[in-house]
């Protein structure tokens, strides 16, 4: 065992040195066909790269790679060696690479893979014209490969790629993606859920299904929660899904250092279409947002340690028993639907004249939970400060104004508008001034309503 460890350390410096020049050559050079980071994509089992359209330019040049032991090949398809080349039809070329095989070796926690250009001077004599030395972490973070049911429900016309050709199962399944050999055009195609990944190259790019949330999202209403520009609009999108794809450093991601970890986060939401009626407001829309933290190494590569998505924890119960605490006021007055001002403790008892009207609120206190409605089912008036008092005069019945009052009590419906932080937490009414009397003599009573 002891030989063994000593041996690979001996190769892994040998390679080291003797890929210093190339090396140096790479960082040094400038608008290499190799400098976009988005043409290479890191697998768990293998990398791929993609050449673009009109990379040979104007002279023939050989795709030209090198072996663990320096030697220089051609790059074409060779399945002993783990290579796979091929065209497409806009005129790139895509070249999937097998960590195992002969050209990829692994140094300092990457897998390591030098490419090159090469073309003949006009003596005849080869000469490299652009290197590069592509690099991908051998820790690449893994998502779960989605459940058959997520990958089956996606109908084939829905399907969008996750990863562009060729890709091999295991590479996309690491992905979270599905994987279908059946097809050969989408064979990897995002699930019925939300994907999300952290790119290499500093990209988030995450997928988000309809079916993701029960009723079915809304798609048009998902945006990012605070970046409104005009590279934070979905790259793709269909009937069944959206993609965002945008720079870490854009559509108001959040950025924090942790230790040695760099930390982005941002959050997409979906608008919920609210109808208002007289007497309420209702939605049937899904609660939708969505969390995403990527994390980064800052020591050595900037390479992706993790992605973490956060969705909505489930909803809780439509009835649970707990506190409830409840405030009713009576303001001073009513301008233009909302409520001007309120008596204080010291103020009571008001007088009124029959008739007037009272202008009465009750609203929930300690609660934040945007989605908590306050319903008033009944409310009554006694002639002392005891509410079970056996003479009551109903006010609202079922949530409505007493129908056997001449002078019914008034709802004043409550908006967005109110400026109030949770309207929903409200209820206002308009009643009118009366007295008790006694059912036999028709006498008033004595006492406080």
């Amino acid at each position: 065992m002891a030989v063994a460890g000593q041996s690979r350390t001996v190769f892994g410096a040998v390679l080291f040195w003797g890929f210093l020049g190339p090396i140096a050559l790479i960082v040094g050079a400038q608008g290499s066909v190799f400098s976009d980071p988005t043409l290479l994509a890191c697998g768990q089992e293998s990398l791929q790269f993609t050449l673009p359209p009109g990379w040979e330019g104007n002279a023939s040049f050989v795709l030209t790679t090198w072996d663990t032991e320096g030697k220089a090949y051609a790059l074409q398809n060779d399945s002993d060696c783990g290579l796979s080349v091929s065209g497409t039809p806009d005129g790139s070329r895509k070249v999937l690479v097998s960590y195992t095989g002969c050209y990829v070796f692994e140094w300092d926690g990457s897998y390591l893979m030098l490419v090159g250009l090469e073309g003949t001077d006009a003596a005849g004599q080869k000469v490299l014209h652009k290197e590069k030395l592509l690099r991908c972490p051998v820790d690449l973070p893994a998502l779960d490969a989605p459940s058959s049911s997520v990958c089956s429900a996606v109908l084939s016309q829905d399907r969008l790629p996750c990863a562009s050709l060729p890709i091999t199962q295991g590479d996309c399944e690491v992905r979270g993606c599905c994987y279908d050999p059946r097809d050969r055009v989408k064979p990897c195609y995002f699930g019925n859920t939300v994907t999300a990944h952290c790119t290499p190259d500093g990209r988030f790019s995450i997928a988000v299904s309809r079916d993701v949330t029960l009723p079915p999202v809304i798609l048009d209403s998902v945006q990012l929660a605070s970046g409104h520009s005009t590279g934070c609009v979905p790259v793709v999108k269909n009937n069944a899904f959206l993609v965002y794809q945008f720079p870490l450093s854009a559509c108001g991601t959040t950025f924090q250092v942790t230790g040695d970890q760099a930390i982005y986060e941002n959050e997409l939401v979906a608008a919920r279409d609210v109808k208002t009626g007289s007497l309420g407001s209702v939605t049937r829309d899904s609660t939708f947002r969505l969390h995403v933290r990527c994390s980064y190494s800052i020591t050595g590569s900037f390479i992706p340690l993790s992605v973490q998505v956060f969705t909505l924890p489930p909803l809780p119960a439509v009835s649970q028993p707990g506190p409830l605490s409840l405030d009713l006021r009576v303001a001073l007055g009513m301008r233009d639907g909302s409520y001007t001002s309120y008596y204080s403790d010291s103020d009571y008892p008001v007088v009124k004249t029959l008739r007037d009207p009272v202008y009465a609120e009750v609203k929930i206190l300690q609660r934040t939970d945007p989605d908590l409605v306050l319903v008033l089912h009944h409310c009554w008036a006694t002639p002392s400060i005891n509410p079970q008092q056996q003479l009551q005069w109903p006010v609202l019945v079922d949530g409505c104004p007493y129908a056997g009052d001449n002078y019914q009590t008034h709802m004043v419906p409550l908006s967005l508008a109110s400026g109030l932080l949770f309207p929903s937490h409200y209820q206002r009414f308009t009643l009118y001034t009366f007295t008790f009397v006694d059912s036999a003599s028709k006498e008033m009573l004595s006492g406080l309503v």
